[in-house]
C-alpha cells in the first residue's frame, strides 16, 4: 500500500518520522526543497518533548509518481481546490484522502474527489517548524491524540486508522461533524488569539484579559453549535461544552477557572496561523474563526468576538496592527457591552 503526507511541514514531518520509525511506507511531500533535502540527508529531526531522528522518505511535488492508496494532506486551506486537482491524478480510484487540516474542509473536497476518497481528521497536538528537517512536537506526549471520521463510504478507513495509531490514540467518530466543531471550538479560542496576540496557547489561557476573550470566542462557538444542532464531541475524554457552556454567574466563573487546566497539556503551542504571520504570509483565519462567523450568521446568532478576531488578524495582514500582546484590548468595547 502507498501512503504520503502531502504538506509535511511541522506536523506532517512529525507524523510521517513516527509512521516511519513503526516500519510503515510513508512518503513526505513538501514544496520547500530545503526542508526535503535535509529530511532526505539527516532524517527527520523531531526535538521538544519527544526526541528522536528517523530516515525518512521526501520528495517535492515535481517528483511525485504513479498513484497513491491513501493521502494525508496537511496543508493549509487556502489552496485546498487548487490542490486537490493537483491530487486527483495520484489518488487510486479506490483511494482516500484524509485531510488533518483544521475547520471544516471535508465538503469541499469531496466536491472534487467523491465522498467516498474523502476522509477527516482532528488532531489534538501541535508543532513548530525549527528549520530545514527539524520540528518541535509541542504538545505532551499524553495527549497525542486523533478524532478519524468518514463523510462517504470510508475507504481505507481501518488503514488510515492504522497509520495514525504508530503515533498516538485514534478515535474513529460516529458523529465526526461533532470532533471537528470540537476542535474548531479549541483552535478559534487559542490558535486566533495566539495568532493576533504572539503569545502561547498557555499565556493566553493564563493572562487575565486574555482568557476573558478567550472564554466568550469559546462561549460564541457553543451556542452556534447548538442552533446548528450539531452535538460536539469529548475532546481527550473531556466534554468541553459542558464545561465551558455557562448562563449563569457561577458556572461562569468556573468555566473561567477551568481554562488554564484544560490547556495544561498544550501550553507551550503557538499557532500555525502566528507562523504564516511572521514569514510574511496570511493565515487561514478565514477557516477558523470565520467558520465559527459564518455558521452564526446563517442560524442568527451573534459571534462578536469570533468576528473581532477575524477583523484584527486581517488588519495584521495588511501592516495596519502590529502582532502584539495588546491587540487584546482591542475587544474592550464588546467586553464592556457584555460584561
Amino acid at each position: 500500500m502507498r501512503c504520503a503526507i502531502y504538506g509535511a511541514g511541522a506536523m506532517g514531518t512529525i507524523l510521517g518520522a513516527f509512521i516511519a520509525r513503526a516500519g510503515m511506507q510513508v512518503d513526505l511531500i513538501n514544496r520547500n526543497q530545503e526542508h526535503v533535502a535535509a529530511l532526505r540527508e539527516k532524517g527527520a529531526n523531531v526535538c521538544g518533548t519527544v526526541q528522536f531522528v528517523q530516515p525518512v522518505h521526501a520528495l517535492i511535488p515535481s517528483e511525485m509518481e504513479g498513484r497513491y492508496d491513501i493521502i494525508l494532506l496537511m496543508t493549509k486551506q487556502r489552496q485546498n481546490t487548487e490542490i486537490a486537482e493537483f491530487l486527483r491524478p495520484f489518488l487510486a480510484e479506490d483511494g482516500a484522502l484524509c485531510t488533518c487540516q483544521n475547520g471544516l474542509p471535508e465538503p469541499g473536497l469531496a466536491e472534487i474527489l467523491g465522498a467516498d476518497r474523502v476522509l477527516g481528521c482532528a488532531i489534538a497536538w501541535g508543532a513548530t517548524f525549527c528549520g530545514a528537517g527539524i520540528s518541535e512536537l509541542t504538545s505532551d506526549p499524553s495527549a497525542l491524540t486523533f478524532s478519524l471520521g468518514a463523510f462517504g463510504a470510508g475507504n481505507h478507513l481501518s488503514d488510515v486508522y492504522d497509520l495514525l495509531s504508530c503515533m498516538g490514540h485514534v478515535t474513529v467518530e460516529g458523529n465526526f461533524i461533532g470532533a471537528r466543531w470540537s476542535k474548531l471550538l479549541i483552535n478559534s479560542a487559542f490558535s486566533g488569539l495566539s495568532t493576533l496576540t504572539g503569545e502561547t496557547f498557555g499565556k493566553v489561557s493564563q493572562d487575565h484579559a486574555m482568557r476573558r476573550v478567550a472564554q466568550r470566542i469559546i462561549k460564541e462557538c457553543i451556542d452556534v453549535a447548538k442552533a446548528a444542532d450539531i452535538r460536539m464531541e469529548p475532546v481527550q475524554g473531556h466534554r468541553i461544552d459542558r464545561l465551558f457552556d455557562y448562563r449563569g454567574p457561577v458556572k461562569k466563573a468556573i468555566s473561567y477557572a477551568l481554562i488554564p487546566i484544560a490547556m495544561k497539556k498544550h501550553r507551550s503551542l503557538i499557532s500555525s496561523m502566528l507562523q504564516d504571520l511572521r514569514a510574511g504570509k496570511k493565515c487561514e483565519i478565514d477557516f477558523i474563526n470565520g467558520v465559527v462567523c459564518a455558521y452564526g450568521k446563517k442560524r442568527g446568532i451573534s459571534t462578536p468576538f469570533n468576528d473581532r478576531v477575524v477583523q484584527i488578524v486581517h488588519a495584521i495582514e495588511e501592516g495596519e496592527y502590529p502582532i502584539a500582546a495588546d491587540n487584546i484590548r482591542r475587544f474592550d468595547d464588546i467586553l464592556s457591552k457584555r460584561s
